[in-house]
């Protein structure tokens, strides 16, 4: 065997050792029923065929519009939802069909921190009985152990040793975001979707929260997808980001070449909504004409050719695919 094929397998192993997750060619497609039967009629393409990768230890934001799919995206690599195609590789081993008690044990490596700390927290339960609840379903530690593990959880995202004997009720919505984050910190997972983590707190709390996210990311080891649609939270956040459109992945590059040149014509236009915190410094503002169109009837060819100012003939035939032009630097558009 020659030194150049042993040098291909080797830098191959090594990428498949150095991702935790790697999406490829996801779908996630809602169907539509109609008529007196309910049959299938149409899909909603949520997520229409999208791929990337996250490595070990760091963080990959996700952006677009609300509905551009990225929170579906989030909860069907969970498992929360059903992949209608598409390989979700975690560790290297394909969790895309597992079942049962397979998808039961890989699930502790997996959590989430949900948008809406209002909704995703039990009312009824005490918040010392809902951080302890996953410890409890995958260990067999004694009441004493889970009370002082959901102990120092509550000193590490910075909540008083009394708010174990509370209701979520009883705390404010950064609080409850803090017992969401060590509900979904108790398996000590590799990977958290962070899905709009700060988005429904105050301005002011959110960066408390963000801080935390990262603090413990290097305590624990920790990889997030970090789901949002504000693009400066983003940047602040993340090492890689990936921009999506109509459940489409559009561009994905280190954050600081994607903030310096945007490649695509719709990152350009979310970069240039950004608002300067100098007001002397004049920004040309892209505006995009028209509106999303439906994820179910999308736009032949490049899903964003009605709204691009500069869309070709070509656009509106032939769906782009993701590409790297650049070092690290991939986008689906047929102006490369």
């Amino acid at each position: 065997m020659s030194n150049t094929v042993l040098d291909n397998e080797r830098n191959q192993l090594s990428s498949q050792t150095e991702n935790l997750l790697e999406i490829q060619n996801l779908k996630t497609y809602y169907p539509v029923k109609g008529g007196f039967l309910k049959r299938t009629v149409g899909n909603v393409k949520a997520v229409d065929n999208v791929s990337f990768e996250i490595k070990k230890g760091e963080t990959l934001g996700l952006v677009g519009e609300s509905g551009c799919g990225k929170s579906t995206a989030g909860r069907t690599i969970l498992r929360l939802l059903k992949p209608t195609d598409g390989k979700i590789i975690f560790e290297g081993k394909d969790i895309t069909n597992l079942r049962g008690k397979s998808l039961r044990d890989i699930r502790k490596d997996l959590q989430m921190v949900f948008q809406d700390p209002y909704a995703s927290l039990n009312p009824m339960q005490m918040v010392g009985d809902i951080i302890a609840e996953p410890i409890y379903n995958y260990t067999k530690k004694s009441k004493p152990e889970l009370k002082k593990e959901v102990m120092d959880l509550l000193e590490k995202v910075g909540l008083p040793p009394d708010a174990y004997y509370k209701y979520a009720h009883e705390f404010s919505g950064g609080q409850r975001q803090r017992i969401g984050i060590a509900r979904a910190l108790a398996l000590r997972p590799k990977l958290i979707i962070a899905d709009e983590p700060v988005s429904a707190l105050d301005v002011s709390v959110q960066s408390q929260v963000l801080n935390l996210l990262k603090d413990l990311q290097k305590e624990f080891d920790l990889t997030f997808l970090f789901i949002a649609h504000d693009l400066s939270v983003v940047k602040h956040m993340s090492d890689r980001i990936g921009v999506m459109y109509l459940g489409n992945m559009v561009e994905v590059s280190e954050k600081d070449s994607l903030y310096a040149e945007p490649l695509h014509p719709y990152t350009q236009a979310l970069i240039s909504a950004i608002p300067s915190p100098d007001p002397r410094l004049k920004k040309e503002r892209i505006i995009l004409k028209g509106d999303v169109p439906s994820p179910l009837n999308p736009p032949s060819g490049c899903p964003f050719h009605p709204r691009c100012p500069m869309a070709m003939a070509e656009c509106s035939q032939a769906k782009p695919v993701l590409k790297e032009v650049r070092p690290g630097h991939r986008v689906a558009c047929h102006l490369y």
